[in-house]
């Protein structure tokens, strides 16, 4: 995945090891541009950042990769959870 903190947007790749693991690819969910993809990467293994700009989580029956700095990641409170749920 390439660093796109140009123009802030974030990628993301999910990777399993079996189609078994996927539990629903929905690609209208309630409205047309809507995509949900729900699944299981199964118990933890480490979630670690990959070259500071990709977090990383390995799962045992997959992996979660997100184009996200350790830097970007901040506590948030309930009021910011909030407003990101609302946007």
């Amino acid at each position: 995945m390439k660093n796109k903190t140009i123009n802030k947007e974030r990628g993301f790749s999910v990777e399993l090891k079996s189609k078994g693991n996927l539990k629903n690819a929905t690609l209208t969910n309630g409205s047309y541009n809507s995509v949900l993809v729900e699944g299981t990467i199964g118990e933890l293994m480490q979630a670690t950042f990959v070259e500071g700009i990709i977090l990383e989580v390995v799962g045992k029956k997959g992996i979660l990769r997100i184009d996200l700095g350790e830097n970007e990641i901040k506590k948030t409170t309930h009021q910011d959870r909030t407003e990101v749920i609302n946007q």
